[in-house]
């Protein structure tokens, strides 16, 4: 199987279209930085659709996204349109953070201190 090479990533297999991806070296359009504003995310979001638009590869792209849950601004669509679209992802952001030993999922409350 051939491998192919976008910006310093190896993708091979079901990811060959990355290839031909229109947002090859743009990560940071497609992913937020920590703390991103509303504001903010709107307007990145818009660059975003914007190169999606003009993707040759877009639906395969979004597929892609829906199927494996994916985090970000995939295929045109973001995160809550995705989920709009009936494709949630596997955790909501800070879920994990939350519940760090659960895998996820919420774990039973700690034993309460005794004084």
């Amino acid at each position: 199987m051939a491998a192919e090479s976008v910006s310093n990533l190896i993708f091979s297999g079901p990811l060959e279209w990355t290839v031909d991806a229109a947002c090859s070296g743009e990560t940071s359009l497609f992913f937020a930085p920590p703390g991103e504003r509303p504001e903010a995310r709107a307007v990145r979001e818009e660059r975003a659709r914007a190169i999606c638009a003009q993707c040759p590869v877009l639906s395969e792209c979004r597929q892609w996204a829906r199927e494996h849950r994916e985090y970000g601004f995939w295929g045109g669509e973001s995160e809550e349109e995705r989920a709009a679209a009936g494709f949630r992802v596997d955790m909501p952001v800070g879920r994990v953070a939350r519940y760090p030993k659960g895998d996820g999922k919420p774990v039973r409350p700690r034993a309460p201190r005794v004084a």
